[in-house]
């Protein structure tokens, strides 16, 4: 390990170092350059799911090719005469059907579009006599650019010759498809743009440099560049194309540890800038000295991620891996090519506050070494303090609703969900999304018996058989993916499953999302402890020590729940949200607790070093003197970093944002900077039991 440092930072085996680094970024960027982002995910749930079952059946069936656009056309006030000739036309008693009506531009659509004139059915008019819709068949495809260019022609013919007073809206399965790609079109790139403005802006006010900042920026975000790039090969060889929300979210956390790393590896390097007069042999000292925080660092936030391989969904397991690849690629830069890098330049590099050989260390007598001393001397009022705040913030918990319905998931309402919240308003909510039973041929009678008397279903119809069971359409009355839906799902399933003989299940959009939410369930009952094992194995191997880890522990668990009660206030009290997405808690949990671990690390590892010198005290007080500058930095750049996924227009991903952002600030100016060094003040040596080599 001496070799490689002392190799990584020579007078020119840096350059090689550089060079090396180049190699493998051009071969990111080039022959090993990815495929797209999925833009149009799937839900990724077991193969055994019930609504997964249904769906396969459902692909045996007669018409099982084909889905749908509705389009909704409203009034503010009971639609006129010529309003409703023009939507439904004038009935033809040849046919005994109304012709001439809005529907027949349509059908000319789908005869140019498909080669097959499908049959479009006249617009139903809801019975309140303010809205219509038509639903317009459509074959199905997975191609995200053929949905988009379908729904676009579609919105423009529904807005031909409309009459006054009249608005129109696309929903349906095919417009929330073309809507949801249409979130992460180009989110990649304003999410990249926003990060490196915020990342760029906090270097400058962190180093006061016109120099320096711009090397930590380049390294940091040229592996994020090839993080996304390998990052999708390496889920490409489980099978898995990450969607936009797992892309945005890698180079967050690409951006966040990769620049957390940074701060910490320069801030090491300007100390020993000032006890050691070549600059060559100050990088290995500041390798040596901070790359086991960093490479413990990482590997905890690595093995924290890699925990998600065990979820049942897949996006789950997307966002592991993808995620575990970014941060050991950050790693990696911070602990190889960024110290090549800073060592190419001399001490210029930091001008106009160049460190000097022999010069003094100002952190020995700065705020923070003050604040430690202060913290020092009162440590058990301190923690009670910090106790208290955190547990007032973490009051809010208990409130916390999960589960967003589907028009409630974006910042930035789509055109398909208004439409879908204006049709829940006039129709039965699942008109357009009927949930699905399929049931043995034979027993089909009893089956649709049975849904009809399921409280919440409006209505029952026989849809589409096969020569072994049959296909019943059960429209809702609970809006799609509520909990008034998932009630009645879970009703109709135990009513169609008391059917002896009838192997009836239940599927469509509405049970594939309750069957999400179980799955979210069970991957947090499975996550969550696992995460906590490999933190608290982690911080034991690092520290060779019991008690300090289990406070630690107990530190950034508080901080999470603290996070999450002050972000539950905001959600409700400012941005009107009125529930959390299921994701939420999950992720939000994962990089807490592996990031907020992170700060621990930094702190503790240092104060260890310090210890066998100068004892737990002293240590505690050198250790947050030296790194409780770099620990705000990076903690504040991190948090900001985090919030940057609120340009993103989806309400999961601003949630995520908020509660991180506000438990990095919690760890980084509460938990890592006072409360920490007052748990450790308080048990003095102790704080390193069973290891008893340290002073009191």
């Amino acid at each position: 390990m001496s070799g490689f440092i002392n190799f990584i930072t020579g007078r020119k085996s840096a350059w090689v170092t550089l060079l090396i680094g180049l190699f493998f970024a051009i071969l990111a960027f080039g022959p090993l350059r990815a495929a797209s982002t999925e833009l149009n995910p799937g839900v990724g749930l077991p193969a055994d799911t019930e609504s997964v079952i249904v769906d396969e059946k459902l692909a045996t069936l007669p018409g099982s090719d084909s889905t749908a656009a509705v389009i909704v056309y409203a009034s503010d006030s009971e639609l006129t005469k010529a309003q409703t000739q023009w939507l439904q036309g004038e009935f033809d008693p040849m046919t005994q059907l109304p012709t001439g009506g809005a529907n027949e531009k349509f059908l000319e659509f789908t005869n140019a579009e498909f080669n097959d004139a499908k049959f479009v059915p006249p617009a139903s008019i809801s019975e309140d006599k303010t809205t219509a819709v038509i639903t317009v068949p459509m074959e199905k495809t997975d191609a995200t650019e053929e949905i988009t260019s379908r729904i676009e022609k579609i919105r423009e013919i529904a807005k031909e010759d409309i009459p006054a007073g009249l608005e129109v809206y696309v929903t349906g399965p095919e417009g929330f498809s073309a809507d949801l790609s249409g979130v992460f079109a180009g989110a990649d790139f304003t999410l990249l743009l926003s990060t490196v403005v915020v990342v760029a802006v906090l270097l400058l006010i962190t180093y006061r440099s016109p120099t320096l900042w711009l090397v930590p920026l380049l390294v940091v975000g040229t592996a994020d560049g090839m993080a996304g790039q390998l990052a999708r090969q390496v889920a490409k060889l489980f099978g898995i194309t990450p969607d936009g929300s797992v892309t945005g979210i890698l180079s967050v956390l690409v951006f966040g540890a990769g620049t957390n790393y940074a701060l910490l590896l320069i801030a090491r390097y300007r100390e020993e800038l000032l006890s050691t007069e070549d600059r060559h042999e100050a990088m290995a000292k500041a390798v040596r000295g901070a790359g086991p925080a960093i490479i413990a660092s990482g590997s905890t936030v690595t093995l924290a991620l890699l925990t998600l391989a065990f979820a049942d969904l897949a996006g789950n397991r997307a966002l592991g891996i993808v995620c575990a690849v970014g941060i050991v690629i950050a790693m990696i830069a911070a602990l190889c090519v960024l110290p090549a890098a800073l060592v190419v330049f001399g001490r210029g590099l930091f001008w106009p506050f160049v460190p000097k050989f022999g010069g003094v260390n100002k952190s020995d007598s700065g705020l923070w070494a003050k604040l430690g001393r202060g913290v020092s001397k009162r440590p058990v009022a301190v923690s009670v303090l910090g106790v208290l705040i955190l547990g007032g913030l973490a009051s809010g918990v208990g409130g916390i609703q999960v589960g967003l319905a589907s028009t409630d998931r974006f910042l930035k309402t789509p055109e398909a969900v208004v439409g879908q919240q204006v049709l829940a308003e006039a129709f039965p909510a699942g008109s357009t999304s009927p949930s699905i039973v399929i049931t043995n041929n034979e027993q089909m009678n009893d089956v649709k018996h049975a849904a009809e008397n399921v409280e919440g279903v409006a209505s029952v119809s026989i849809g589409a058989k096969s020569s072994e069971f049959t296909r019943l359409d059960v429209v809702l009355d609970g809006e799609s993916q509520s909990e008034e839906a998932y009630a009645s799902i879970k009703a109709l399933r135990a009513a169609v499953q008391e059917i002896d003989g009838a192997d009836a299940m239940v599927g469509g959009l509405d049970a594939q999302a309750l069957d999400v939410k179980e799955a979210y369930a069970h991957d947090q009952l499975i996550v969550i402890p696992l995460i906590l094992i490999l933190v608290f194995v982690v911080l034991v191997l690092l520290l060779r020590a019991l008690v300090a880890p289990v406070l630690l522990l107990v530190t950034v668990v508080a901080s999470f729940f603290a996070s999450m009660g002050a972000g539950w206030w905001i959600f409700v009290n400012v941005l009107g949200f009125p529930a959390l997405d299921l994701s939420v808690f999950l992720y939000s949990f994962l990089f807490l607790v592996a990031l907020g671990v992170d700060y621990n690390i930094f702190l503790v590892t240092r104060a260890k070093e310090e210890a066998e010198k100068l004892g737990t005290k002293e240590g505690m007080i050198k250790a947050l003197s030296a790194t409780g500058g770099v620990i705000t930095s990076a903690g504040i750049l991190l948090a900001a970093v985090f919030a940057v996924l609120g340009v993103l227009p989806l309400v999961a991903l601003a949630q995520i944002g908020v509660i991180v952002c506000i438990g990095v600030l919690l760890d980084t100016l509460l938990v890592r900077t006072v409360i920490v060094p007052a748990l450790a003040f308080m048990t003095g040596k102790k704080f390193w039991l069973p290891n008893k080599k340290y002073q009191s």
